[in-house]
């Protein structure tokens, strides 16, 4: 298992805590579209180091065309030296419609096409194809040498999706190289629906099981070397997994654990901005289900073995203020403890 981390979202820090990151053994490093562009981040990073993996996870592919993504990931590629994966989830409607003023329409089979249109564009600078891809989202079908950029070695970079839902996850094991597992996601939820959807896109694409697929998963944790710290690190991952747990279309992970019933609750007090009120309705075992709690030691072994052998890339996900003291003891725990 390898052992990532999420930068924060601020442009300004990226280089310096990329060059520290790797220096303390991280793996890969993810940067999130947030307030800032995921992939001038990416750039920085990529500028900062030399060893790591750099993605995005995940960038908005609905806020975007293929084309002008394409070129984004394909220079990226380059600069990174094939360093650079594409990460990419499809946002909610509201977001899509009302904050970038895109269509939204039949996620799962609009990100297929998405994907799709991709990797057609990549093959026409790359390969050389000519490029004629026609579906019901997206057309394209015209490129000119003086828009296609020239091939390079290390090719198109790999192409990981993040989802929930069923349907996106097969998506993602058809026409992906990767899967991001959500935050708001349990063990029984993987095994239960997560791995089935993927193995199910999988074969759908001619491919059995999981074999050359990545499956990367940011994962809470809640960790904390006396009472006090503990106590902060509960109280905002509680907080962060009401804040999930209000949006429609996570009530599936929630209704797999019979507690389906506090989502419309959740999402009526996140309307009304009653956000302490949301998090005083996650218990300890809905706490003890999203997430690991403990000492930085305990806490990082209960992290490597919380998805057996099933998730490859693995970020710990601590939504509130933490010493970065705790991570070296955390991350040793973690590796000593990985299948």
């Amino acid at each position: 298992m390898r052992f990532d981390a999420t930068l924060p979202p601020e442009p300004d820090l990226t280089p310096s805590v990329a060059r520290a990151l790797e220096a303390e053994g991280c793996d890969g490093l993810w940067m999130g579209e947030l307030a800032h562009d995921p992939f001038l981040m990416a750039l920085r990073a990529i500028d900062a180091t030399e060893r790591v993996a750099i993605g995005t996870s995940v960038a908005i592919a609905f806020a975007r065309t293929p084309t002008t993504l394409a070129n984004s990931a394909y220079d990226l590629a380059r600069y990174s030296r094939g360093r650079f994966v594409l990460g990419l989830g499809s946002q909610i409607k509201a977001h899509i419609e009302r904050r970038f003023s895109m269509p939204w329409s039949h996620p799962a089979a609009r990100m297929r096409e998405f994907v799709l249109a991709l990797r057609a564009i990549w093959a026409t600078w790359h390969e050389g194809t000519r490029l004629d891809y026609q579906g019901e989202f997206y057309s394209h079908t015209l490129m000119t040498p003086m828009f296609s950029p020239a091939p390079h070695q290390w090719g198109p970079p790999p192409v990981y999706l993040a989802g929930v839902g069923e349907l996106m996850t097969a998506v993602a094991g058809e026409v992906g190289d990767g899967f991001f597992l959500h935050a708001f996601t349990t063990s029984r939820y993987v095994d239960e629906v997560t791995r089935p959807a993927l193995l199910r896109g999988r074969a759908a694409a001619g491919r059995d099981g999981l074999d050359g697929f990545s499956v990367s998963g940011p994962s809470f944790v809640a960790i904390g070397r006396d009472e006090a710290e503990l106590a902060t690190a509960i109280a905002g991952t509680k907080k962060q997994i009401a804040f999930y747990a209000s949006t429609p279309a996570y009530r599936p992970v929630l209704d797999l654990h019979g507690w389906g019933d506090v989502q419309p609750e959740l999402t009526t007090l996140s309307k009304q901005g009653r956000w302490d009120d949301m998090t005083g309705l996650i218990d300890d075992t809905m706490l003890a289900a999203f997430a690991v709690v403990g000492s930085p030691a305990d806490a990082g072994r209960a992290f490597a073995e919380k998805f057996g052998g099933f998730v490859d890339r693995a970020t710990a996900y601590a939504p509130y203020k933490v010493d970065a003291d705790v991570w070296p003891e955390f991350l040793a725990a973690a590796r000593a403890a990985s299948p």
